[in-house]
């Protein structure tokens, strides 16, 4: 009886407890008495100055190409608006260069750059080319420029996603599984940089055949633009190899064909100008596709060569000298 008797003293009755007279709890919990729960400070993010400014450049590049291939407010022509647009991509194609090589010369490389590079290629790359395509020419019907436009955006979101999961901190960065998003940009917007030259020919040219070669391009490139897009989106989330043609031409050795592959580059910049970005472009897009093809198709058509007779006879010359 005295049992129960102290156990209901000591037990808060529910009238307290719904005035708010909890029992205390002095002394009790995880921290001492009388003190406070510290919160655990977040750690402050420092950024790269140099590597960061110089990506964000290339986002500024992006945006400005976006802004003036769009304005109606500027009083130019719809080829000079594009040639502007396009030299844009270029100069964001200089600094999503320089970041990464001042990202890793001063040891600043970071998970925070390289997601931002990304965004800001996403800009320039992809954003800004596609809004080229949608107003280089008027030629095909809008709706199939913007589906085109949009392909093309899409894949370059894909291949930077892809780039970003896949390479590694220790990666040389020597090639690319997949034509790399700055030259697929380049590539279009190689095309905008020479149009004003290719009409300028089809004017002040002093020979015939100059003058209706250049009016046959530009009518080509009307339809050729838009419609290179499509090729050009696939090849970027394709897995062809492509060279890393700066850290090739700085590390290591090269072989007497690259280093006249890159002699007649330059010799073809000097000759042509500005006419020589969209061959030189197309060739670096296009060439592992063909190299890929002809490798596909060519163990094909040596079985056919050893099966006709003349394939045979040579055989058989061959084994004849050998033994002889």
């Amino acid at each position: 009886m005295n049992a129960m008797k102290m156990k209901s003293m000591t037990k808060p009755s529910i009238k307290r407890l719904r005035h708010g007279a909890w029992p205390s709890t002095k002394g009790s919990g995880p921290w001492p008495a009388g003190s406070k729960p510290r919160r655990r400070k977040r750690r402050r993010l420092t950024l790269a100055v140099l590597p960061t400014l110089l990506t964000l450049g290339n986002g500024v590049c992006g945006m400005a190409s976006i802004a003036v291939a769009t304005s109606a407010l500027l009083d130019w022509t719809n080829e000079q608006q594009l040639f502007v647009a396009g030299l844009l991509i270029f100069a964001g194609m200089v600094f999503d260069a320089l970041d990464g090589s001042a990202a890793r010369m001063t040891g600043q490389s970071s998970e925070f750059g390289a997601q931002l590079d990304s965004l800001c290629d996403a800009i320039t790359f992809g954003a800004a080319p596609a809004v080229i395509v949608w107003r280089f020419s008027d030629i095909l019907p809008h709706r199939i420029a913007w589906a085109i436009g949009v392909i093309f955006a899409l894949c370059v979101l894909i291949r930077l996603a892809r780039f970003n999961v896949e390479t590694g901190e220790d990666d040389k960065h020597e090639g690319f599984d997949g034509l790399p998003s700055p030259a697929a940009a380049g590539t279009i917007a190689s095309f905008t940089i020479a149009m004003p030259q290719v009409e300028y020919l089809t004017h002040e040219s002093d020979t015939a055949w100059i003058r209706q070669a250049a009016e046959l391009t530009l009518s080509t490139c009307e339809y050729l633009v838009p419609v290179l897009a499509v090729p050009l989106a696939y090849l970027m989330v394709s897995r062809l190899t492509y060279p890393h043609v700066v850290q090739q031409l700085i590390r290591g050795r090269r072989s007497p064909n690259q280093i006249g592959q890159a002699l007649f580059a330059v010799g073809g910049v000097i000759i042509l100008h500005e006419l020589a970005l969209p061959l030189l472009f197309c060739w670096y897009a296009f060439a592992p596709a063909f190299k890929q093809w002809r490798r596909i198709f060519e163990p094909a058509d040596a079985d056919k060569l050893n099966a006709s007779p003349s394939g045979t006879l040579a055989a058989e010359k061959s084994v004849h000298d050998q033994d002889a």
